[in-house]
């Protein structure tokens, strides 16, 4: 991949695809290509096929995907599992039938059993049960991981299979009933500091540890992959090996400590409540990123550096 390279980003509007298509821009490719889903119904396969057909990308980022969290997973399983396999399958397709040199496709760390060892390996895939809450976005994802690999099998393609640790940042999400819990915990930390609250209450016991990552590194260890010599690419994609590579920051901290974290940067100064007859879920999630670290990517964005900057950005979505 080079900087006139024609790019592809699938996805470019949400939270990843938009931080790939800013690490593209700032590191001088020119030739770049999107499409909103007005424009491009990526569930659409044959409108899918023609776009490629018409526009021939060499390189191409999958960040589009169908996302949410617990409660619409649980409540809309078929729209994730079905239109997350249509989006995947389509682009494969018609990747493979224009000659895309390189695929990045992005996954989710949810993949991952549910129990599985600590920190979980690439090689834990498919070795336990999922968690039940997405397991049908779970399995989709999963099927774009066996996806990149059949194609490498098959047809000789060289598509990898990138998947990250919890993302933040600008774009995230901020809806409470609909977020994932480090935008969410902005959200109720600002609202409290605002409405002047004695407490907010975190659900479960805080002890839970989570790692994140803030999604500009993501998108600049996702440019980094796609940009490698052809010797470091192609042993990440040889047909004899499962193309799938950790993304994360290798750190992580407990609820209440990110809580406290996040408190001090939105200058919200009240008391923490923990309401204990919340689940806690998974008691640890946290990514073995060494396969990427040896290859020479480390992300440069420390948490409460990327918190501040996602704290910026609501508050500039508010205004």
């Amino acid at each position: 991949m080079d900087k006139t390279s024609k790019i592809y980003v699938a996805g470019h509007r949400g939270l990843a695809g938009s931080a790939i298509l800013r690490a593209l821009q700032e590191q001088g490719y020119t030739n770049l290509v999107t499409r909103t889903h007005a424009e491009l119904d990526l569930e659409d396969g044959a409108a899918t096929q023609r776009f490629f057909e018409q526009e021939r990308p060499d390189v191409v980022f999958l960040a589009a995907a169908k996302v949410g969290g617990i409660q619409a997973n649980n409540t809309y399983p078929v729209d994730f599992l079905m239109s997350n396999l249509l989006i995947q399958s389509n682009i494969f397709r018609a990747a493979h039938a224009c000659a895309v040199e390189r695929l990045i496709f992005l996954g989710s760390s949810c993949i991952y059993p549910r129990d599985c060892p600590q920190p979980i390996k690439e090689e834990y895939l498919l070795t336990g049960p999922l968690e039940p809450t997405n397991r049908p976005y779970a399995l989709a994802k999963i099927a774009g991981v066996e996806m990149c690999w059949s194609y490498n099998r098959q047809h000789g393609t060289k598509w990898l299979a990138a998947m990250p640790t919890n993302l933040y940042g600008p774009g995230d999400n901020y809806d409470l009933n609909n977020s994932h819990v480090l935008p969410a915990l902005i959200r109720k930390m600002h609202d409290a500091k605002q409405a002047d609250a004695k407490e907010v209450v975190l659900w479960g016991s805080g002890t839970p540890k989570r790692e994140f990552l803030y999604v500009d590194d993501l998108a600049n260890a996702l440019v980094f992959l796609a940009s490698l010599d052809s010797a470091r690419y192609d042993a990440l994609t040889h047909p004899s090996l499962c193309p799938l590579i950790n993304v994360g920051s290798g750190e992580d901290l407990s609820i209440r400590a990110l809580a406290e974290t996040i408190a001090k940067v939105v200058g919200y100064t009240g008391e923490f409540v923990q309401d204990t007859s919340k689940p806690d879920g998974t008691m640890r999630k946290i990514m073995d990123v060494s396969k990427v670290r040896n290859l020479g990517w480390a992300p440069t964005i420390d948490l409460r550096t990327g918190i501040k900057k996602a704290y910026d950005n609501y508050l500039c979505s508010q205004a």
